[in-house]
Formats: structure tokens, C-alpha cells, sequence
């Protein structure tokens, strides 16, 4: 059965209702959310739960939430992952559980699938804190080319409630087509890409897309109930 991840401890304050329908946890690590109190918060559901648990770092930015993109230096990329990974992982391990992967956030994420060289200091960062961590990425992207040339384990990453362009990435949040909000919709588009390894895009194409785990966003309107039917559709 495919992954279902989520990305939590952001705020919202739904991740006990989220649990049982996902099967890895994203959770920020102070970067564009979160402190050491809802890292501990959720890091002990997950484990009470069976959830796998992963950290979702991001630039320095809690005021646009992560979402700003910044061009920074490849050192500065590295101090900025492995402070959010210690932080996450000193948690984990406290509780007695295990880091099993990593998921960039946000502008980090969306840069890091097109532009080589942060893809690569990203996955360097990640091999270097623990390189038995699996990287999360956006299927078919650089970021998982980049991740498989560091000897990590890779997991193409798909979307159930975000829209796709035909070149496989993601639709700007900048645009008003970029999130999917109806339930059946976003459950019908989880379905395609586990059976048939397609989605169609904005423009009505269908492509390819590898999916390893799909993933729902835990600060969504609609996450709870996205959770339920997603979990029901892929089971």
C-alpha cells in the first residue's frame, strides 16, 4: 500500500484526529513552524500511533510560513537543515523513537525540485546528519536524482490536493487553481496516481508520475476529512 504522509505540528492542532488514516508524519522543526513543545506533542502520537516519524525542515521564515523563496549559500543551506534535524531528532530519541525520513517545506521544497545545486546541498545535509534517512521528494524531480546520487533512499512524492502542470511540477500557490478543495476530487486524483501511475494536469493532459508516498497537508481547511477519504480510497 502506498505512504500517506502529512504535514504536521504547524499550528493547526488536528494531528490526534489525523493519525489514524496517514502513515508518516512530517513535522516541522522550527524553521516555519513549530517549537520544541509540539514537536513533543506530535513525536508522541506518532509513536502511539505507528506512525512513521520525519522531520519537515524549511527557510528561517515563520512569517510567510516558509513559503518566501531565499537564495542562500550552500553552507548556509546546511547549518540551516541539520539545526532543525538535531532539534527534531533529540526529541525523537528522548521518547525512545526513530527519525525514518526527511521532507523539505515549503520554498525550500518547490526550489530545491528545479534547481540542481540546492537539491544537492540538501541531500548532502541529509546523508551527512544520518544517511540511513529517507528523502522525500517531488516525483520524478531533481530533488530525487540528487537524493539517489548521495546513496540515500528516495520516495517519489505525489499529491492528492495539490494541481499539477505538464511538466510534472506543482501549480504556484500564487495561482488560484493551485489547491484542490473538494473532497471527491482530490481522493478521485489519489486514486489514478496509486492505480494507474497518472494524473492529469491543469490543462486537461495526463502524465506520468512514480508515487512512492502521497501527501496531504495537515494545515488544510479540509485535512481531517481529506485524511478519511484518502485512507478509505487507497485501502
Amino acid at each position: 500500500m502506498i505512504d500517506i504522509n502529512c504535514d504536521m505540528g504547524e499550528g493547526m492542532g488536528n494531528e490526534a484526529m489525523l493519525m489514524p488514516y496517514i502513515s508518516s508524519a512530517n513535522i516541522a522543526c522550527g524553521g516555519h513552524a513549530g517549537d520544541e513543545e509540539t514537536m513533543n506533542g506530535v513525536v508522541a502520537l506518532c509513536l502511539q500511533h505507528g506512525v512513521d516519524i520525519g522531520a519537515h525542515p524549511s527557510f528561517a521564515d515563520r512569517e510567510n510560513f516558509g513559503r518566501t523563496e531565499m537564495q542562500l549559500p550552500q553552507a548556509a543551506i546546511f547549518s540551516l537543515i541539520t539545526a532543525q534535524l538535531e532539534l527534531l531528532a533529540a526529541i525523537v530519541k528522548k521518547q525512545g523513537g526513530r527519525l525514518h525520513h526527511v521532507k523539505p517545506h515549503g520554498a525550500l521544497y518547490n526550489m530545491a525540485a528545479k534547481d540542481a545545486s540546492l537539491a544537492k546541498a540538501v541531500a548532502q545535509a541529509v546523508k551527512m546528519f544520518d544517511p540511513s534517512l529517507v528523502y522525500y521528494g517531488l516525483s520524478g524531480s531533481v530533488m530525487i536524482k540528487a537524493a539517489a546520487a548521495e546513496g540515500l533512499e528516495a520516495w517519489n512524492e505525489v499529491f492528492a490536493d495539490r494541481t499539477y502542470q505538464e511538466d510534472g511540477s506543482l501549480t504556484p500557490r500564487t495561482q488560484s487553481n493551485a489547491l484542490i478543495t473538494d473532497i471527491d476530487t482530490a481522493a478521485g486524483q489519489a486514486k489514478k496516481i496509486a492505480a494507474e501511475g497518472k494524473v492529469i494536469t491543469v490543462s486537461g493532459r495526463v502524465i506520468t508520475v512514480k508515487a512512492d508516498t502521497i501527501c496531504i497537508h495537515g494545515d488544510g481547511k479540509h485535512a481531517v476529512a481529506f485524511a478519511q477519504a484518502l485512507h478509505q480510497t487507497l485501502r
